[in-house]
């Protein structure tokens, strides 16, 4: 049970994509009804997942969404493309089935798929138990793919380097005014589906405009993961993150 937000519970099956069994890695939980307890202890093993991480030098992106924002789209592309560079696994974070994760695996990269059941995010715990059963390589790139859902995953460090927040322009352009707390969250915003701006009623300068309100230092990069218009610059901060981390002097953030 999700004691911070009434939902879900403690199934949580993680399966590596292709592998043919789930791994039963997930141990009792006791439910506790006050917030800061929960995060407390999420964020006990948040610090151990990065550090674990940056044992390994290896660049840890939350990505996070609606459903149907694109995400998994955008990661299917990311890896056909970049994963030439360097290696790159993936963390399927779904309530049910394994298809995102045999996408990601169709596309070149090892993934895991945890299902979270009623769960409407993943948690620093089933994170911890996904990075074991996949192993990522050192000097990698993993993206953690969240429920998608821009309420709870705000409120939840998995030990990432910091957290992509994919938002489509069919979506419209209110959504850091409706969910300020998971764009408060972001260290970068991706506008998908820029290609299907003169079919949707979405003011890019509008959208700008409010996610500066509750986050004026992100980034924002207009991306079309299908027809790939500006998903060069995408790359690119990619590698600019993987240069700081390359960095004896980085200090892992939580944004």
């Amino acid at each position: 049970m999700c004691a911070t937000c009434g939902c879900g519970d403690d199934t949580a099956t993680i399966t590596v994509a292709g592998h043919g069994h789930d791994h039963d890695h997930h141990s009792p939980t006791e439910t506790i009804s006050l917030e800061q307890k929960v995060l407390a202890k999420n964020d006990l093993i948040t610090e151990h997942n990065r550090q674990w991480l940056a044992e390994r030098t290896i660049l840890a992106l939350n990505v996070t969404s609606s459903p149907g924002a694109g995400k998994t789209t955008l990661l299917e592309r990311t890896i056909r493309e970049l994963g030439g560079d360097r290696p790159v696994a993936v963390i399927e974070g779904d309530q049910e089935t394994l298809l995102d994760a045999e996408r990601i695996r169709a596309a070149g990269a090892r993934a895991v798929q945890v299902n979270t059941g009623a769960g409407c995010h993943l948690d620093a715990d089933m994170v911890h138990r996904a990075l074991h059963a996949l192993e990522p390589e050192p000097d990698s790139v993993l993206f953690i793919e969240n429920v998608g859902n821009l309420v709870c995953p705000a409120l939840f460090d998995l030990g990432e380097h910091t957290k992509v927040v994919v938002i489509s322009v069919t979506e419209g352009q209110d959504k850091p005014l409706k969910y300020p707390h998971m764009f408060a969250a972001a260290g970068l915003v991706i506008i998908n589906k820029i290609d299907l701006v003169p079919y949707v009623t979405f003011d890019l300068e509008t959208f700008l405009g409010y996610v500066r309100s509750v986050n004026p230092e992100v980034e924002v990069l207009p991306v079309s993961a299908t027809g790939g218009e500006g998903i060069q610059a995408w790359y690119d901060w990619i590698h600019a993150k993987i240069g700081v981390l390359a960095n004896p002097v980085f200090v892992p953030k939580t944004r």
